[in-house]
């Protein structure tokens, strides 16, 4: 076999492997009870399924401007899609868009309304 076909087979391995990994991202959307978990299938599965999808490009391309812009897409991704899903879970859990009988332990409970008590007394009025 030469070069090429093992590429070829390399590369129409990562293709499968980033389809399946997007397909289980988004029936995770589908069949996951909650934004929480929801969000937990839309944003490990992606990554990973981008990642083998640019490994593809980059091994189907070897030339070091593909390498190059595949690291910068993947560091990119890696570092927003988390930061996304954490500030869309933030909103859900503060406007209770979520259920709470599925969470094992809540640590941001007392934080929240440790929060909450302080905005109050800050726009109450004082009383002398």
């Amino acid at each position: 076999m030469t070069g090429d076909g093992i590429r070829e087979i390399i590369t129409i391995t990562l293709v499968m492997v980033a389809a399946l990994m997007s397909c289980a991202a988004g029936i995770g959307l589908f069949r996951f009870p909650d934004v929480l978990s929801r969000l937990h299938a839309a944003t490990k599965p992606q990554i990973l399924g981008l990642m083998c999808a640019c490994a593809a490009v980059a091994v189907n391309t070897p030339r070091v401007a593909t390498f190059l812009l595949m690291t910068a897409i993947i560091i990119f991704q890696g570092l927003t899609a988390p930061i996304t899903a954490h500030m869309v879970a933030r909103a859900a859990y503060r406007s209770n868009h979520l259920r709470r009988d599925l969470l094992i332990r809540d640590e941001l409970a007392d934080r929240v309304e440790r929060i909450e008590r302080s905005e109050e007394s800050s726009t109450s009025p004082k009383q002398s």
